[in-house]
């Protein structure tokens, strides 16, 4: 009777431990590859900031040192800062509008509309070293492109990229080439827009604007916040266009703050100052995504509340 008892008592304990270590099991590569890749490299990184790390040489602890270099006397950390916040100012909001705009053309009843979205995502399937090449050759003041349209205009020879005033707008003007993602999460957000409220608002008077501002904007506005998120965090992090196309110049006018971290860590071999840059456009990201996400109560509408 007794080990009758606990043999039932054992494979009850084997059914639940199993149950159990199953789990488990399917979720430790994901946890693993989280420590291993994630965590663990940005714990490194920011004991690095406090030391004068030159990976090759030797290494000593130095505190605050790197940021109190960087925020006293490093001119361009405050280069880098005001062309990367300038660039910002100016791409996130022209990309989103850009994004939404075209989400609603394509949204409409046409004859080969899957065609039409197609051809406005293949821009962002294309390499971004790849367009970077490309729009070199569109923004050239001798034979580009865009002097060949705009001078018979009469807008005279634009120098782009190669001008100090130019180079971040003719970023800027870049940066609308890739607003295919933005684009499709806006297409998904306008096929939730409940059909009977145009039609009340056109029994109503609504013209196509009223509809838009009233109707559309408002449901779609979760959407509206998601790509603003995303476009503020990329547009921050922005290095392969400065990097191929300019190489910051010309004078660091175009000198964005990834690119001049990328100089400190691998041109000039010094780590310890590059992950101290490296944490501070991280909290300037965080601090600015959290005053986003304070103010979406304001102006993003969710259904139901």
């Amino acid at each position: 009777m007794q080990s009758r008892f606990s043999k039932s008592l054992a494979l009850e304990w084997s059914r639940k431990s199993g149950n159990f270590l199953w789990p488990i099991f399917f979720v430790a590569p994901a946890v693993l590859g989280f420590l291993l890749w994630q965590l663990m490299p940005i714990v490194a990184s920011l004991i690095i900031s406090f030391t004068d790390s030159t990976i090759i040489g030797e290494t000593n602890w130095i505190g605050f040192q790197n940021y109190r270099q960087m925020f006293v006397s490093d001119q361009l950390f405050r280069q880098s800062l005001t062309v990367t916040f300038y660039y910002a100012i100016f791409s996130v909001p022209l990309r989103t509008i850009a994004a939404f705009f075209l989400a609603v053309l394509l949204n409409q009843k046409i004859h080969a509309r899957p065609v039409f979205r197609t051809i406005f995502y293949l821009p962002s399937i294309v390499p971004a070293i790849a367009s970077s090449v490309l729009w070199i050759w569109l923004f050239n003041p001798d034979f580009g492109l865009l002097n060949a349209l705009l001078e018979p205009l009469g807008f005279g020879k634009l120098q782009w990229i190669y001008s100090t005033q130019t180079v971040i707008p003719s970023l800027v003007l870049m940066s609308l080439w890739d607003v295919g993602p933005m684009m499709i999460i806006f297409l998904a957000g306008l096929q939730s827009v409940p059909r009977f409220l145009y039609e009340a608002a056109e029994i109503d008077g609504a013209n196509k604007w009223h509809k838009l501002i009233h109707i559309t904007v408002p449901i779609v506005s979760p959407a509206i916040l998601f790509n603003l998120i995303l476009g503020l965090i990329n547009a921050l992090q922005t290095f392969t266009q400065p990097y191929v196309m300019t190489q910051g110049g010309p004078n660091n006018s175009s000198l964005l703050y990834v690119l001049y971290l990328y100089r400190k860590a691998f041109d000039q071999f010094q780590m310890g100052y590059a992950s101290a840059l490296a944490w501070v456009i991280f909290l300037a990201i965080a601090c600015l995504s959290y005053l986003v996400f304070r103010s979406s109560p304001h102006w993003v509408y969710y259904d139901g509340k």
